[in-house]
């Protein structure tokens, strides 16, 4: 039996503007001898070998290290051990919120279990299209969402999700489960895949026909460890390879600082065959704000666009981290450089609890382009992941956006190449 769209006030009344971009932060130093945390263990084989016994083991990454949650005393010891080089994890977690919403934007809307459009201003601009009333494509992609988990029992996801996993728990991979407890996963996998729903009256994403791999690697707090994302983003390249499939990851997540895991994970990942889409960040307007995953070379750093026209095109959000400004021109992807622009403020999306809210963020922005990147593949299958990427460039190359501080005419620090959108 097909269940109803939820009535009453259900959802938030306020726009919250959540990213998952956040500044870099480290585990903080343990209060008492009973407070655990968690440390990257690397050096030869046998002295790791040596205290696998003695830690609660997490990941293991081969040569990179590996993982283990400690209490103090253990984390002592081991700084003790001279043959280890013992390092804390990093901490992702969610950034302040923002307030960018549209004059639309009502609490009667949202109460009523449906959204205030189902083709957002996101959805119409990436298509060029404002008169769409629902979307296709991707038929045949996988996108993993690795983000707060997804709400996969969502009308307008039901039936897309084809895996969900979470990667928080205290066993490393926990399959089947991946529930959203936070809201921007769910939003994020919605602009992605949204279908509209069975009765067609929901909202819709870039390409509705691509599979969901659901992992959920930040907690319900919107905090999370880079060693878990690091082994997501490896099992998804695993899971590509196992089961032949083209991927687009999707990670609307960072930190200011470059991650040894992750940046090691997205190589790996990106010499799998699965594209990687990451958000360039929400420390702007200031050159070299971009963050990781998405200044590594090997990711696509998607920048966010706001629904205002400045100098003939979109705008460039004043939030959105820029790259370098000394690369500019060379249409040359380096890394700490800013690839592409898309749709990120004041988007409307698929929520936790069933039903939709708007947010803002350059986290927003990255899943038009992962879904947008579903799309082209589906629809040219033959491409390889690197085929894919650049014509991904060579349509941003199309859309120049020249407004927004930054923003000039061509590859500019701001905006990328541009802003890639369907033919």
């Amino acid at each position: 039996m097909k269940k109803k769209r939820a009535l009453g006030a259900a959802l938030l009344s306020m726009t919250m503007g959540l990213s998952v971009f956040t500044a870099g932060a480290f585990a903080k130093e343990p209060e008492t001898q009973n407070e655990t945390y968690r440390v990257l263990i690397q050096g030869p084989s046998n002295a790791k070998a040596s205290v696998n016994s003695q830690v609660d083991k997490r990941w293991d990454f081969g040569s990179d290290g590996m993982t283990a949650e400690v209490n103090a005393k253990q984390y002592q010891a081991l700084l003790k051990n001279k043959n280890l080089k013992i390092e804390k994890v990093s901490e992702v977690t969610l950034e302040t919120a923002r307030t960018e919403a549209s004059k639309k934007d009502s609490v009667s809307i949202q109460a009523a279990g449906y959204p205030s459009d189902q083709t957002p201003w996101g959805i119409a601009s990436i298509y060029n299209n404002s008169s769409i009333t629902s979307t296709s494509g991707g038929s045949g992609i996988k996108v993993a969402v690795l983000d707060t988990g997804v709400y996969t029992s969502h009308i307008d996801l039901e039936g897309s999700a084809e895996q969900c996993k979470d990667f928080t728990q205290s066993s490393p991979i926990v399959n089947g489960s991946c529930t959203d407890r936070q809201g921007h996963g769910t939003h994020v996998a919605g602009t992605v895949l949204a279908h509209g729903g069975y009765d067609g009256q929901g909202i819709y994403g870039v390409a509705p026909q691509a599979k969901l791999w659901a992992y959920k690697v930040l907690g319900d707090n919107g905090s999370g460890y880079s060693d878990d994302i690091a082994a997501a983003i490896r099992h998804v390249a695993d899971e590509a390879s196992r089961t032949g499939s083209k991927v687009v990851i999707n990670m609307s997540l960072g930190s200011s600082g470059k991650d040894s895991l992750i940046s090691s994970a997205v190589d790996y990942a990106y010499s799998k065959g699965v594209l990687v889409v990451a958000a360039a960040g929400n420390s702007g307007y200031s050159a070299n704000t971009i963050g990781y995953p998405g200044a590594l070379k090997n990711a696509i750093a998607v920048a966010a666009l706001e629904n205002v026209q400045q100098n003939g095109t979109y705008r460039v959000a004043n939030f959105s981290s820029r790259g370098n400004p000394n690369t500019d021109g060379d249409y040359v992807i380096q890394e700490k450089d800013v690839e592409v622009s898309a749709p990120g403020a004041s988007i409307e999306s698929t929520w936790y609890n069933g039903g939709y809210n708007t947010i803002s963020g350059t986290s927003m922005a990255t899943p038009h382009v992962a879904g947008l990147a579903a799309k082209i593949w589906s629809s040219s299958p033959s491409m390889s992941h690197t085929q894919l990427r650049t014509e991904l460039q060579n349509r941003a190359k199309q859309y120049d956006i020249k407004g927004g501080y930054g923003a000039a005419a061509g590859d500019d620090y701001a905006s990328g190449f541009g802003y890639p959108r369907v033919k």
